[in-house]
């Protein structure tokens, strides 16, 4: 399979494509971590709102529809990934799903309390928010201030996150729910504390 594309490994597009351009930091989830995480998902994926910030190839959000989420939200920087993620969407014939071209930090400041529109119905926080910014960004840690202040996750909403194995990350607002490790890469699911 060419390097950039990624392959759907469960659900209605099992076995499916998702191409993506080529871009230095653009590292799709491996498919034992997402099977692992998708695992730890099953009991709660089914009609969950879902959020993929730094989107990327999309793999973590299709996978998430793929396998039954209520909607989907991929937040992209980079315009020709976000066009990519938009062709993918309609390939699929992906219903509920939007795709804004902004920072994922703009984003998260504009939808707290607020929430957004997708596929016509508006989402007010999400069960789900996929978190894997390149390795070289600093962003996970703001992101992850952003999600804990509040307004952005449903009462029981998880947080997935993949760093690079050994980088600092303070989680003091956050109870770890699952981790793992798979080469250089360190991924797990959150929730946070809530007070």
């Amino acid at each position: 399979m060419p390097q950039n594309q990624v392959r759907i490994i469960g659900g209605f597009w099992k076995g499916r494509k998702l191409g993506f351009p080529q871009r230095d930091g653009l590292r799709p989830t491996l498919a034992r971590v997402r099977e692992t995480l998708f695992n730890w998902l099953a009991p709660s994926i089914a009609g969950a709102d879902c959020l993929d910030l730094f989107a990327g190839s999309g793999a973590l959000g299709f996978e998430a529809l793929s396998r039954g989420a209520g909607s989907l939200t991929l937040v992209e920087v980079d315009r020709p990934v976000a066009q990519c993620l938009r062709e993918n969407g309609a390939k699929f014939g992906a219903r509920r799903l939007l795709v804004r071209r902004q920072t994922a930090l703009a984003f998260l400041r504009q939808a707290a309390g607020k929430g957004i529109a997708v596929g016509g119905e508006r989402v007010l926080g999400w069960n789900c928010v996929f978190l894997d910014p390149p390795f070289t960004s600093a962003q996970l840690p703001a992101a992850l201030a952003l999600l804990a202040g509040g307004g952005l996750l449903r009462p029981d909403g998880l947080v997935y996150f993949e760093t690079r194995t050994g980088a600092a990350l303070d989680l003091k607002d956050w109870v770890v729910v699952r981790d793992g490790k798979a080469g250089d890469s360190r991924f797990g699911l959150l929730r946070r504390i809530v007070a």
